[in-house]
């Protein structure tokens, strides 16, 4: 088998005729303005477990989605096909809904002036000249790798490795029209480990635009056994009120369920934590929240966003204090605000400062837990409240003593951003939203 490669200059060309040929579909068909974004996208992800493949997985998707306007009133359709007749179907599905909605003072194209007039070069696309029977040793190498690291390591859940390409494509009735491809490369390991007729299971994983950017498969498969192994053992705690460091990954999900209480559509429709907070103040008055959409090979780069407007850099809070929400078009226009060019969310969200080591944090904080995974979805982002199921370390003296697991802890998202006591220079920057390690100064720790 070969490897799974994109044409990108026929590919994009054959993109960006289409998405022009839909808006001109769309000016007959009557509409008062039209935007359409598609996408082409190939690439397979193989997964082995035990040393044998377990599924060799392959994706080549072509996909368009449209929108008119006419006046006020908006009409969507969507289609995988590209063919002629399909497209003046498509259109003229999307015309026909349109004709029939209620009107929407706040519908329409985002202002022609602030559509992205320079796209630059971002390096997002590397392609991997991989095939998938190579891609499938890198697997064993890495299951093997990991279940060689501690005896105590007596199963998998496998390893995988994954390649993708897509070109994407944005055009507006504006005569706007942008052509961008990217690529995403990744590689994963979970075992197993058992002591006492117990047992516990953990992972790792490396993902980068560039495959020369990928953690060495040996990084993957220690870390993975070390993770499992250290949490063999583990056991509850009894109930109490203590300092929580969220591990760097749990820590970009905490900054993302504050992008979910600043995203306008939160705003708008009341309901966030957060409601009305702009040049409040929302974090501890050392925190900055900002963003980096122009960041060379990032995961979450984009030199547009979703409304086709020019991406920028900005702080979302300033030395505590909320000073944007997170803004496309339409949410804009309910707020009376501008659009912030976030349609489609937040472009590489990093928190600062992070400029103190991991285990200086974990000596700051002395005593408390170390949070390493979460479980269930306790989370309101209309009051704020926050209880989730938690794995992790008790820590003592800023030393790890052990492992705690079957414990829940419990805050308000509102308290624990204001009581962030510092971010650790760890920063995980596998996703648009990047954060190290946070320690939150306390929170209620249920357990025994």
């Amino acid at each position: 088998m070969t490897a799974i490669q994109i044409n990108q200059t026929s590919d994009a060309s054959e993109l960006e005729r289409v998405v022009r040929e839909i808006i001109a579909l769309a000016k007959k068909q009557g509409a008062s303005a039209a935007e359409v974004a598609m996408s082409s996208a190939a690439g397979f992800t193989v997964n082995v477990r035990k040393g044998e493949v377990d599924t060799v997985e392959y994706n080549r998707d072509k996909g368009l989605g449209l929108t008119v306007y006419f006046g006020q009133r908006k009409g969507s359709a969507s289609s995988t096909d590209t063919s002629p007749e399909s497209l003046v179907t498509t259109v003229q599905a999307a015309c026909d809904i349109a004709r029939y909605t209620g009107e929407d003072a706040c519908a329409g194209l985002a202002d022609a002036e602030l559509m992205a007039s320079d796209i630059p070069d971002l390096a997002l696309c590397y392609p991997w000249n991989l095939t998938p029977e190579q891609a499938i040793d890198i697997a064993r190498e890495c299951e093997a790798l990991a279940c060689k690291e501690d005896p105590r390591i007596t199963n998998s859940e496998g390893a995988s490795v994954a390649s993708y390409q897509s070109i994407r494509a944005y055009a507006n009735s504006h005569g706007f029209d942008a052509v961008y491809p990217s690529t995403r490369h990744s590689v994963s390991c979970c075992v197993i480990a058992e002591q006492a007729g117990k047992m516990q299971r953990d992972y790792s994983y490396t993902v980068a635009r560039d495959a020369s950017d990928l953690r060495a498969i040996k990084s993957v498969a220690q870390e993975a056994a070390e993770r499992t192994v250290k949490r063999l053992g583990g056991k509850k705690i009894s109930t109490r009120k203590a300092p929580i460091l969220f591990a760097a990954d749990l820590a970009s999900g905490l900054l993302g369920s504050f992008c979910a209480a600043i995203r306008g559509t939160s705003q708008y429709r009341k309901s966030s934590f957060l409601l009305d907070h702009l040049d409040k103040q929302v974090f501890a008055k050392h925190i900055r929240v900002h963003e980096q959409p122009h960041l060379k090979k990032a995961l979450g780069s984009a030199p547009f966003d979703g409304d086709g407007v020019a991406t920028c850099a900005k702080d979302f809070v300033k030395e505590g204090y909320l000073k944007n929400y997170i803004l496309d078009a339409y949410t804009g226009r309910k707020l009376g605000m501008p659009t912030t060019g976030n349609a489609g969310g937040v472009h590489n969200l990093f928190i600062e400062p992070h400029v103190i080591k991991f285990n200086e944090l974990l000596k700051q904080m002395g005593t408390g837990l170390l949070v390493t995974e979460v479980m269930g979805h306790g989370i309101n982002i209309v009051t704020g409240d926050y209880s989730r199921g938690a794995a992790g370390f008790w820590v003592e003296n800023g030393e790890i003593q052990y492992p705690v697991q079957e414990v829940t802890i419990a805050g308000n998202l509102r308290d624990m951003f204001l009581n962030l006591v510092a971010v650790a220079d760890d920063v995980d920057r596998r996703g648009s939203i990047c954060s190290g390690s946070m320690l939150i100064e306390e929170m209620m720790i249920a357990g025994d």
